[in-house]
């Protein structure tokens, strides 16, 4: 346990009701402990998921050399279909199919 959690909890237990018994004060003692535990266990789970969060989209270099990759895919397919042998391709395929079905 942190140290600043620690001097509170000694000064919340010095500054408890003097009607407390010492077992009392190590019940009360216990059970802030095990709060801050959670707490602080709690605050390091939202500390993961913001940091992982913060990774999650691409900056702005990211965006760019992604656009610039995509339009290379883009032309290079524009190319590929374009070209006479894959339109000669493309154009018997699609009379096959419709001598099957007419």
């Amino acid at each position: 346990m942190g140290g600043p959690m620690k001097r509170w909890i000694r000064a919340f237990v010095r500054h408890a009701p003097a009607v407390w018994s010492a077992n009392r004060a190590r019940t009360v003692r216990r059970r802030l402990r095990r709060w801050a535990g959670r707490f602080r266990a709690e605050g390091r789970r939202l500390a993961t998921i913001a940091r992982a969060r913060a990774e999650a989209g691409m900056s702005t270099a990211e965006y760019a050399v992604g656009t610039i990759a995509a339009c290379a895919f883009a032309g290079l397919l524009f190319k590929i279909v374009s070209s006479e042998e894959v339109r000669k391709m493309l154009s018997d395929v699609i009379g096959r199919a419709l001598q099957l079905a007419g």
